[in-house]
């Protein structure tokens, strides 16, 4: 593998094509990541800095640089390691800023968190130049809504939040006038519970499965929420999200105090505003559900080709080697690369 560095006007500063191991990560919903672990070399530490950038020509994904780190061992010599997160992660730059409350389509609330803190703020300071929202037409996306309220929150963290709890996802990509470009996503469906695509399927039977690890796990599992939101004492207004009853209820509790009836766009209506607390329930259950996952390694380049059969967010079928059959999301792509080979696996999580 190569990697481009690009300073901060797109330009072209470096290339790095020989290191002890890179590790590049892509994600479904939320930042990939990157590490290079190379010998310490001069010329790079003066070329490759912080907040300039990371491509790589396989990737859609472009990284920014956050971090550089030079370690120095008697046995190994003088290491550095160069790391940082996709574009994703300039949405973690920004809060919230002002109160705002989302009514309707989840796309157009999406876009409204943008507008107001990246893309067309009040306050020109906060504005990020180039950045821009491409809507999606896909109806897995269109018709999705929202009823929610935000203020102070960091921006990053809510639409992760939103898009896991709606199973989407969302991406910021480079385009050819170098504008950062965001955009929702849902992943197409090539299990066999459709009929619409074909069929991407790795078990044991295709030889298209290395290893495999599953894991389930409801350690963190949290089914009741009780929401409390605006007032105080017994004037307090809450709602109770989930349900369960004797051992299998497991309860948490999400101070929901930011969310107000009293907005700078009018009073909400009792019901409105119990959507509002109940759609802040819906988030912490989904940040606390049963976890289910496959790990391991799939061979992703020949039967069934990344980029070219399968993509991040589609869901595939997958069969271990003891007959466990699911349907799962492709969460994670990682491509790596050290000292023993090149590899590239998806990194799946159960579809519910």
């Amino acid at each position: 593998m190569e990697v481009l560095v690009l300073n901060q006007k797109f330009q072209q500063v470096c290339l790095i094509d020989t290191f002890e191991s890179l590790l590049w990560t892509e994600r479904f919903n939320g930042a990939g990541n990157f590490e290079i672990y190379t010998p310490v070399d001069l010329a790079l530490l003066q070329q490759a800095k912080q907040n300039y950038y990371a491509w790589l020509k396989d990737s859609d994904q472009t990284m920014i640089i956050e971090e550089i780190q030079i370690a120095t061992e008697v046995e190994t010599g003088a290491h550095m390691m160069i790391s940082g997160r996709s574009l994703e992660s300039i949405l973690d730059r920004r809060i919230i800023w002002q109160q705002t409350v989302l009514n309707g389509n989840l796309q157009n609330g999406i876009k409204k968190l943008l507008d107001e803190n990246i893309i067309s703020p009040a306050l020109a300071d906060r504005k990020i130049a180039g950045f821009i929202f491409e809507a999606s037409t896909d109806p897995a996306i269109t018709n999705l809504t929202l009823r929610a309220q935000y203020t102070g929150d960091n921006l990053y963290d809510t639409i992760v939040t939103i898009c896991d709890s709606y199973h989407i996802g969302f991406q910021i990509t480079l385009n050819d006038k170098n504008q950062f470009v965001f955009k929702l996503y849902a992943g197409s469906d090539r299990s066999y519970d459709q009929i619409k695509n074909p069929y991407v399927v790795f078990s044991p039977k295709f030889e298209n499965i290395i290893d495999s690890n599953y894991i389930e796990s409801d350690k963190t599992l949290k089914n009741v929420v009780l929401v409390a939101g605006e007032d105080s004492g017994s004037a307090r207004k809450t709602r109770i999200v989930g349900s369960g009853t004797d051992l299998n209820r497991r309860e948490i509790y999400a101070d929901a105090r930011d969310i107000q009836s009293e907005t700078q766009e009018g009073t909400l209506t009792e019901a409105e505003y119990n959507s509002q607390l109940d759609q802040r329930g819906h988030e912490v259950l989904a940040e606390h559900s049963i976890t289910k996952s496959f790990e391991g390694q799939v061979e992703a380049t020949k039967m069934f080709v990344y980029g070219q059969d399968f993509f991040k967010g589609d869901i595939v079928q997958i069969v271990n080697e003891y007959g466990m059959e699911e349907k799962v999301r492709v969460a994670e792509f990682v491509r790596a690369q050290d000292t023993t080979g090149y590899n590239t696996y998806p990194t799946f999580s159960v579809v519910e």
